[in-house]
């Protein structure tokens, strides 16, 4: 990238009011240091404190989420690798969007799910929550996901979760994206 690129780069940022950016392989310290640059970031904006905790909260669930089914899978570095943007949208509200590489089953399942809580009200994602609460977690099956912090990031959600699909590497796997807007 050239001096160039990267002012370009810049002003895309800036247009798009995204704050915080980051793409390669998560870590744990990795995920915890991009935590401590956003809560720094939020506390410089005097957000809402509520929100504040809010897109915190649905940033660490996100990025772990992303580690764990990285690791999960086996996926080299360049597979493990996650997309993760934290801006504003036209309204002011916080926009979390994070992208990663999955398993078209695992893709196609996810998005099927959040597409399911995309179209519940407040009451019916606390009732789900509820629900998926008192059920037994099968510590066989670490990969059960789309369970409690899928449905909490909905819960925290001020307008109803999206996400997308997308082919790579010759349809043989998919990059999945997810929104969330606090």
């Amino acid at each position: 990238m050239d001096h160039a690129d990267l002012y370009l780069l810049r002003e895309t940022y800036n247009q798009k009011c995204m704050s915080i950016c980051f793409n390669g392989p998560f870590s744990q310290g990795l995920i915890e240091e991009i935590g401590n640059a956003l809560r720094t970031y939020l506390k410089s904006e005097d957000a809402n404190t509520s929100a504040s905790l809010d897109v915190f909260a649905v940033y660490v669930e996100i990025a772990q989420n992303i580690r764990q089914y990285s690791s999960l899978r086996g996926y080299n570095e360049a597979d493990a690798s996650a997309t993760v943007v934290i801006g504003r949208d036209n309204d002011g509200r916080h926009v979390i969007s994070a992208g990663n590489i999955v398993e078209v089953a695992d893709g196609e399942s996810l998005c099927e799910r959040i597409n399911e809580l995309a179209q519940m009200d407040k009451t019916q994602l606390k009732a789900a929550y509820k629900e998926q609460l008192r059920k037994p977690r099968d510590e066989s099956t670490p990969d059960s996901g789309a369970g409690l912090g899928l449905i909490d990031i909905a819960r925290k959600a001020s307008s109803p979760v999206s996400c997308a699909l997308r082919p790579v590497n010759a349809g043989s796997r998919l990059f999945f994206s997810l929104q969330v807007v606090i």
